[in-house]
């Protein structure tokens, strides 16, 4: 297995010329965000990612977590990490001053993501829950409860998880049947939570669960829903952990990856009630939970990218060192390294064009929501939220389902070896595939981005992005230089193939709905691929300006030619897909359920 490098020189460009990082630094509270406070941190995280996160990554894996008489026992060496991890003040990094945070923006935050997901998703998983449970807490919870949970939870000191889905509802949060009863200043909670995440574990002495509940009186469906924190411990009279509450894991899942990630059964209420608290309003709890919903999205699509770097890399080097057959070209008809033939080279170009794409378009989206929490001017934070609200599905959904092709494709390139456990491009696919299935499936996010968002504006979100990819696009057609208005070119196609789209979608949900529906997710691919091909045409412009000046020219040339083979090799298939989308269900809805 390769050693992960973190690809900071490419982070450090799409952050600097694509998601505005000297820009970010005029905005209230963020003066202290300078490049050289950028450059360190990253510098740091990196040292983290590499020398300690990614050496537990394939122990943690062959180990997993385990369940014992006392609870959840982390993989060997993650306690220790994690102690390292709160020690350096990671877990804090873009979190509430108020609360002990350092109030960095959200940007920076996103390229540690990546690093901490590329170096081991298993362990990564433990803080990305923690930032939602805590930016739900923060947004919706009491004085009291912010007081006493915020500064332990946003320091990493404890850690957090979200408790949504149950034995019978899956996905479907209106069947939820956990009770909370209510006692004094308290609740009593009594039922099951599956699919726990980090659901218990002996890293930190508490673990605060926000659990989704109904009270006695509540009405059926997703109106009677609340959230409540219910702590491991409750806490003394000074805050510190105190008598054991009535939650426990149960059982661990055995899964097809990230298995130094305990997925924990969790029961509520086996002696006597699980004492837990009301965040926000009682029948309010899905609307509060989803403030932690759009957080872990966000991240888990940064997971897609990390895992499609981290399985990139490994390729890359694989295919530098593995000396196999001879070129058809070669005269001297000796063997080579196999990075050397053709085939090869289309799928690490495939892989490396389709990670610097998503790269782009997940730190772009984490600097718009910076500027809808510090931008000084209402109007244009509302803008900026629209385009987070818009895109947040796509970034979730396109970015885990490359990151599985990409690992895919990583096995590929090792040929058989690829199969086998040593070499480790096997666990990165493993891993990857649960990305697509949390926090809301693919089809769920593409529900979500044709039936809420392009229905409750028809479509003029999407609209005012597609104008600004075309005001990009004709840039690059002006351009003298030949490769960029061939990728200008290659990008006005498919921004108007996803503008044909958007107008099939608007129209077909107010007539045939449920098929519009059948081609959610090729819109959700394709609007994925095109603000993709949209950032890297973006970056061909920079990089063409910069190579002609002779700035880092190697690292310039690269970026081009990799937006090129974007460009001529990817962005073509958003006309394939446009025609899949206006074939709505097809056949599909004809078949009785019988002869599927």
């Amino acid at each position: 297995m390769s050693t992960y490098i973190a690809p900071l020189r490419d982070m450090r460009f799409v952050m600097t010329e694509l998601a505005g990082l000297d820009g970010l630094t005029a905005l209230p509270g963020f003066e202290e965000a300078t490049p050289e406070l950028a450059d360190a941190v990253l510098d740091e995280a990196a040292r983290l990612a590499t020398e300690v996160l990614a050496p537990l990554n394939k122990t943690g894996d062959e180990q997993g977590a385990r369940l014992s008489k006392e609870g959840v026992v982390a993989a060997d060496g993650f306690a220790k990490a994690y102690g390292q991890f709160v020690e350096g003040g990671w877990s804090g990094l873009s979190g509430d001053p108020e609360f002990g945070g350092q109030g960095l923006p959200e940007l920076l935050q996103a390229a540690t993501v990546e690093m901490w997901n590329s170096s081991n998703m298993a362990f990564a998983l433990c803080p990305l829950l923690t930032a939602g449970a805590t930016e739900a807490l923060r947004q919706h919870g009491s004085a009291e409860l912010k007081g006493r949970y915020l500064p332990k939870l946003v320091s990493g000191a404890w850690t957090g998880t979200m408790n949504l889905t149950e034995p019978q509802a899956g996905s479907d949060l209106a069947a939820v049947r956990t009770k909370a009863v209510p006692e004094d200043d308290h609740y009593r909670l009594y039922g099951q939570k599956i699919f726990i995440t980090w659901g218990d574990h002996d890293m930190t002495d508490n673990v605060i669960h926000l659990v989704l509940a109904r009270t006695p009186d509540a009405p059926e469906g997703v109106r009677g829903i609340s959230l409540f924190v219910v702590p491991k411990f409750l806490l003394n009279a000074d805050g510190s952990p105190g008598q054991r509450n009535d939650v426990h894991c149960v059982s661990l899942e055995h899964k097809l990856g990230i298995h130094a990630s305990p997925t924990c059964v969790m029961s509520f209420g086996d002696q006597g009630g699980a004492i837990g608290y009301l965040v926000g309003q009682e029948n309010k709890g899905l609307a509060h939970m989803f403030t932690m919903m759009n957080e872990a999205r966000q991240k888990v699509g940064i997971q897609g990218l990390a895992i499609a770097e981290r399985a990139y890399q490994q390729a890359r080097e694989y295919a530098k060192e593995r000396v196999q057959g001879r070129l058809a070209s070669s005269r001297s008809g000796g063997v080579v390294a196999i990075i050397h033939h053709p085939d090869v080279r289309r799928m690490l170009l495939t892989m490396k064009s389709q990670v610097e794409a998503m790269r782009a378009f997940a730190y772009v989206m984490a600097a718009d929501m910076d500027r809808t929490h510090r931008d000084p001017d209402a109007a244009e934070r509302a803008r900026r939220q629209v385009r987070v609200d818009l895109l947040i599905p796509v970034l979730k959904a396109w970015c885990t389902e490359l990151g599985v092709e990409i690992a895919s494709m990583g096995v590929q390139v090792h040929g058989g070896m690829g199969y086998i456990e040593e070499t480790g491009a096997c666990q990165f696919l493993r891993d990857a595939r649960i990305a697509p299935i949390y926090e809301g499936t693919t089809g769920i996010q593409a529900a979500d981005l044709i039936g809420r968002k392009i229905a409750s504006d028809r479509g003029a979100g999407m609209a005012e992005l597609i104008a600004e990819m075309r005001e990009t696009a004709a840039e690059q057609v002006r351009s003298t230089d030949t490769q960029v208005v061939s990728i200008g070119a290659a990008l006005t196609t498919s921004v108007q193939a996803l503008e044909e789209a958007t107008a099939w979608v608007v129209q077909t949900l107010t007539t045939q709905p449920d098929a519009a529906l059948a081609s959610s997710v090729d819109y959700l691919m394709l609007a994925g691929y095109v603000c993709g091909g949209w950032q890297m045409g973006r970056a061909a412009l920079v990089a063409s300006r910069k190579s002609a000046a002779n700035e880092d020219p190697d690292f310039h040339r690269t970026k081009l030619a990799t937006a090129r083979y974007y460009a001529d090799k990817i962005l073509p298939g958003a006309n394939a897909l446009l025609e899949t989308i206006r074939s709505g269900a097809s056949s599909g809805s004809e078949l009785s359920i019988e002869q599927f």
